[in-house]
């Protein structure tokens, strides 16, 4: 087994692999003066089976062509087999036709992803879990719940609700209110464009109780704030935002310094030491990583790791 890393997160790459003590792959990765991308692996894959770990952070565009780059140069050089450590899979939003005439990039980066040579894909948090259908080769989806939920279990609040900030994460909001005992309510909200939200009412009672919001992902931060402010309209006490994957996108920063958020924990889906703030708590996915590469390089089940409240896949 190989762990190779691109320059997307460097940082979670070096904690994987301790934590499945074998040493970080020497791979050189470079610009030519056109801005192309050159790669050289400067040791021996042949047989072995390699894992490179690449989040799609910023810029987004440029980390994933770097992972086709390296992906092809380890086809071409008689590699056992190829697995993607996605942490953050990036284009997500974009899973199904909302208005004639769009694209459908989750499917698309699922396509360039296995005609270059990925044979398996680990990842974080789909934004949409049924992109897993997308792949015609093995997703391991992976779930950050349980890490969020012991951070928000250590901060030992009472009279304190899980919140779903919208619809579409009514189910998370439930296995995550299963996983710390406590109720849930719902904010219903429409979005009059990609980065607007108009909060119309909210299900359940949040009055004088602490809100626990979980999401996905944070990118600028703008609906989230418009979520708080509703909830504290309704009574509610300042908020313990919870994300897996914090994008933080200007002017997110500014937004999320709100005294209607007591905390944000989110993970290290994503590289965010750069746009840390005060009220910020990161806590890290990489022992759940190593397990899981430990689990697949040794064909062992890993659904002890899923920890999904309502179901265990085998």
């Amino acid at each position: 087994m190989k762990l190779f890393s691109g320059l997307s997160h460097q940082a979670l790459a070096e904690e994987v692999a301790a934590l499945i003590r074998v040493p970080l792959g020497n791979v050189r990765l470079g610009r030519f003066r056109s801005g192309e991308i050159y790669v050289n692996f400067e040791e021996s894959v042949r047989g072995k089976d390699v894992y490179i770990l690449q989040s799609f952070s910023p810029p987004i565009n440029e980390h994933f062509m770097e992972l086709l780059v390296m992906v092809d140069a380890l086809k071409r050089s008689s590699v056992g087999t190829i697995n993607a450590i996605i942490p953050y899979y990036g284009y997500a939003r974009q899973e199904k036709q909302d208005k004639p005439r769009e694209p459908i990039t989750a499917k698309m980066i699922a396509d360039m992803l296995t005609t270059i040579g990925v044979q398996r894909v680990i990842t974080f948090d789909l934004h949409a879990p049924a992109i897993q259908g997308f792949f015609n080769i093995p997703v391991e989806h992976l779930t950050a719940l349980d890490v969020l939920a012991e951070a928000v279990r250590t901060l030992r609040l009472e009279n304190a609700v899980v919140v779903s900030p919208d619809a579409g994460r009514v189910k998370t909001a439930e296995k995550f209110a299963n996983l710390l005992d406590l109720p849930f309510a719902i904010v219903h909200k429409r979005r009059p464009g990609h980065h607007e939200a108009a909060v119309t009412h909210i299900i359940g009672d949040v009055k004088g109780k602490t809100p626990i919001i979980i999401e996905d992902m944070i990118d600028t931060g703008g609906t989230i704030l418009k979520v708080v402010e509703r909830l504290m309209e309704n009574g509610a006490k300042p908020a313990i935002v919870c994300a897996t994957h914090a994008v933080f996108s200007p002017p997110a920063q500014e937004k999320l310094n709100h005294p209607g958020i007591e905390k944000m924990i989110v993970t290290n889906t994503l590289p965010i030491e750069e746009r840390s703030f005060e009220r910020l708590q990161i806590v890290s996915v990489a022992p759940l990583l190593a397990e899981a590469i430990s689990r697949i390089h040794e064909h062992r089940s890993i659904s002890i790791i899923w920890q999904e409240s309502d179901s265990v896949k085998e």
